[in-house]
């Protein structure tokens, strides 16, 4: 366990609403990464005061992401995975240990989801993005297929809005690599500017490969220090929340 902290109040098991966000992190978070994290949670918090909210970050090179959690997690919480494609932590880890979190259940993964497309498209726009400019995603990469496949999904939905193709390009752990598909969009697209999305949460290490690969450009990731979230990315962590509650409640 990397760490935890209470964003309002505690939880009890008696609350009729109870709220947890769990950020899964690549091992320890940078102070950036935390800050921006953090303040999506504040944000969820500040939006939602009824519910009990926290947040807990989680070394993933942990092997047993469940039993790590169950330390300090609430009997009916609801976690809610800050992850923008669920691999093997969320779809495994948390999963099949979810009985070990007493009674805890587990919301779906961030994405795919057309608002962080469209903060995606924003930031992109923030760097001037011109007609002439080749496009890639950055993702951070996963061994889980139907990961990857989502990432692909992403890249295809930006594509649309933006009205041009999206090629994706992964950080680690899946191809073709970041540096790989730079190069590849070079050779089509000779003399066109590079441009790359952030498919990434917030800065950390991965954002830093990223920014080493090669582009002419990187977006932002979709959440900074000191910058509000996104209310976009708000909305879609209680949407989250609201529908694994209301699942639990209908198998009840």
């Amino acid at each position: 366990m990397v760490g935890s902290s209470r964003v309002n109040g505690p939880l009890h098991a008696s609350d009729a609403h109870p709220l947890r966000l769990v950020a899964v992190t690549h091992g320890t978070p940078s102070p950036a990464n935390r800050e921006a994290v953090i303040g999506l949670v504040d944000a969820v918090a500040s939006e939602r005061p009824d519910l009990g909210v926290s947040i807990s970050f989680v070394d993933a090179s942990n092997s047993d992401v469940a039993a790590a959690l169950a330390a300090d997690a609430e009997p009916e919480a609801v976690i809610v995975p800050l992850v923008l494609s669920a691999g093997f932590h969320v779809r495994t880890g948390l999963s099949l240990g979810l009985d070990r979190i007493g009674g805890a259940r587990l919301a779906g993964e961030l994405g795919p989801d057309d608002r962080i497309v469209g903060v995606l498209a924003h930031r992109l726009d923030a760097l001037g993005l011109a007609d002439g400019d080749a496009v890639l995603l950055a993702a951070a990469g996963s061994n889980d297929p139907r990961a990857v496949r989502e990432c692909f999904e992403t890249a295809r939905r930006l594509g649309h809005l933006l009205g041009r193709p999206v090629t994706v390009g992964f950080i680690a752990a899946a191809i073709p690599r970041l540096h790989d598909a730079i190069e590849m969009v070079r050779e089509v697209h000779p003399g066109a500017r590079v441009v790359v999305g952030s498919y990434l949460l917030a800065p950390g290490t991965f954002y830093d490969a990223a920014s080493a690969a090669g582009a002419d450009l990187i977006a932002d990731p979709l959440l900074l220090p000191g910058r509000p979230a996104p209310r976009a990315l708000v909305e879609l962590v209680l949407e989250r929340y609201t529908a694994a509650d209301v699942a639990q409640r209908e198998r009840a």
